[in-house]
């Protein structure tokens, strides 16, 4: 059997449930507002710049990318590990797009920026709204003592934000621009073959897509594994269980 013929459901379900008009609408909005954002409060992060804030600040960019790597990670693992497509609403919307990237894992190449994109920038807009307005109304003196917080919260928001892009290259082995493919090799995004890792079956590994800096030391600790045995042995569910199912309809 073909692999075409093979992913046929797949394709035929995702064309049926094609993103809405208001969806679209949605994702658009998203996207503006939140480059916006991004773009308002960079200015006034180099406005307010500070000698004295340079090890604070670097120290605010390192934790905020780790924290989002992190997010990214429980995420990606919940979603790969515990629940089942036919759960209502959340199944459709949440579990069932990666239960069928690991059917497809290019699928997702296949997505233009705006749904790649638009539903992670949903998320940061209120955190980056919080602090433009901060930044509008906070005394310089007050903007000071707050500045190290907001470059972690600023670079949390930016790696949360392109985490689905991100994600998205790191499935692209054609046209990508040198200075993502540079990005890449020097691990500061999540390189290609760092993620080929999570893509071998079961799938239990490796969950952190944004920079992919914690899967090692998260797979040292046996990290993952710990969080299921407590789930497994609290609940009797198993990891992975329904993505399983998925994995052998298309053998």
């Amino acid at each position: 059997m073909s692999l075409q013929h093979q992913f046929r459901p797949f394709e035929t379900w995702h064309t049926l449930t094609a993103p809405s008009s208001g969806k679209r609408c949605q994702e658009w909005i998203s996207v503006i507002l939140c480059f916006s954002l991004m773009a308002f409060n960079l200015i006034h992060l180099l406005a307010n710049f500070h000698l004295g804030h340079v090890w604070y600040i670097q120290l605010g960019i390192v934790a905020g990318i780790l924290t989002a790597d992190f997010a990214s990670g429980l995420v990606h693992w919940g979603a790969d590990t515990w629940g089942s497509v036919d759960l209502p609403i959340f199944g459709k919307a949440f579990i069932r797009p990666f239960r069928e990237h690991h059917i497809d894992p290019t699928a997702i190449t296949r997505h233009d920026f705006i749904e790649t994109n638009g539903d992670n920038c949903m998320l940061t807009i209120v955190p980056l709204a919080n602090m433009a307005f901060n930044f509008l109304t906070l005394s310089p003196a007050e903007i000071y003592h707050i500045y190290p917080w907001y470059c972690y919260l600023y670079a949390l928001s930016i790696f949360v934000t392109l985490t689905n892009q991100i994600h998205k290259w790191s499935h692209t082995y054609f046209g990508l621009p040198r200075w993502v493919v540079l990005l890449q090799d020097c691990h500061i995004i999540l390189p290609r073959k760092h993620h080929r890792i999570h893509h071998v079956s079961p799938h239990e590994t490796y969950f952190c897509i944004t920079t992919g800096w914690l899967n090692y030391p998260l797979e040292w600790l046996g990290f993952w594994r710990t969080l299921e045995d407590l789930i497994q042995g609290v609940t009797g569910e198993k990891p992975r269980a329904d993505d399983l199912k998925w994995a052998k309809k298309v053998k």
